[in-house]
């Protein structure tokens, strides 16, 4: 499998070269990269009580002083912690292709964001805490593998399907991604709906040039079926955001309904709503975004402290029909 990766990846650089990029995709394969994974969820596994005090001292961090040994050691024989261990054992026997991504993902952001300093990565169970599946600090990356078992999987049985559905392998990197995008963007002042999807969009372009070799569905976590009606009904969406004057509008409803992940997207039409996928908003903002990044001779941090407002003008989007 690994090495398939890697051909997709040489695949990847070749195609781009074909399309006249072949500059930045030289110079993104020669940055020398030192990325290190460490799998601190199979160190805890492995480990008997005595030797807790030598994971402690790698991985100081990951054990607050106001817990006693007692707290971790009881942890060691927890049943529900043995079967969290397991799962993720048998869904990442081996953590080759993810740390490959990892590597590729880090190399782009030494390339656009040469200051930032590559963290250490921690792999961690985190008692499916999916909301904190991801957490990028200055010089650290945790990544709590049991939030990546695949979305059908029994653990996450009681949990609503659209959030399940993120639950997969498949977008680790993306969710990195999207926490150190979340680190170099500032949040718009400007209360404005259309401020707020292209702040997401904003966002998403930060992808298209981080995880390239990430398909669009992974990057704003659709399935491949959402994509494809998000692209065919892009034209319908737009002419309803701009019929409803909803563009400069600060209704904070708007977030819930098109911006914030949600089993649908809400345009209060039973069949569309049916159909259509959460943070759909995200999607258009996106397109704005890229539009108005093809339309302008911009840098990926210019792009960054450009108003909305601008942006949108100068885009000159028009949806794909």
């Amino acid at each position: 499998m690994a090495k398939v990766k890697f051909i997709i990846c040489i695949l990847f650089f070749v195609l781009i070269s074909c399309g006249g990029d072949d500059t930045v995709s030289q110079e993104i394969a020669k940055i020398d990269l030192d990325l290190q994974v460490n799998r601190f969820d199979r160190e805890f596994a492995e480990i008997t009580p005595i030797q807790l005090s030598t994971l402690k001292k790698k991985y100081p961090y990951l054990f607050p002083k106001q817990y006693a040994d007692s707290i971790w050691i009881a942890k060691m024989k927890d049943s529900l912690q043995l079967e969290l261990l397991s799962e993720v054992n048998a869904t990442f026997k081996d953590f080759k292709d993810e740390s490959a991504d990892l590597e590729l993902l880090f190399k782009h952001i030494a390339y656009y964001f040469p200051k930032y300093k590559t963290p250490a990565v921690v792999t961690v169970i985190s008692d499916v805490k999916y909301n904190d599946r991801v957490i990028l600090a200055d010089t650290l990356l945790l990544i709590g593998l049991d939030n990546y078992l695949g979305s059908s999987h029994k653990f996450y049985a009681r949990i609503q399907k659209y959030i399940a559905n993120g639950l997969d392998r498949e977008y680790i990197i993306s969710d990195v991604a999207s926490a150190f995008a979340k680190k170099v963007l500032s949040q718009p002042r400007d209360r404005s709906f259309l401020s707020q999807m292209i702040y997401y969009g904003k966002e998403l372009h930060i992808k298209d040039k981080l995880i390239p070799f990430n398909t669009d569905a992974q990057k704003i976590g659709y399935s491949q079926e959402q994509m494809d009606w998000a692209k065919t009904s892009e034209e319908q969406i737009w002419r309803y955001f701009i019929e409803r004057e909803l563009l400069y509008s600060t209704d904070n409803k708007l977030g819930p309904r098109f911006l914030d992940p949600a089993p649908f997207s809400k345009f209060q039409l039973e069949l569309v709503d049916n159909e259509s996928p959460g943070k759909i908003g995200r999607y258009m903002g996106w397109q704005i975004v890229r539009a108005f990044m093809k339309n302008n001779d911009v840098t990926l941090q210019q792009l960054l402290q450009i108003p909305a407002e601008e942006i949108f003008k100068k885009a000159n989007y028009k949806p794909r029909k």
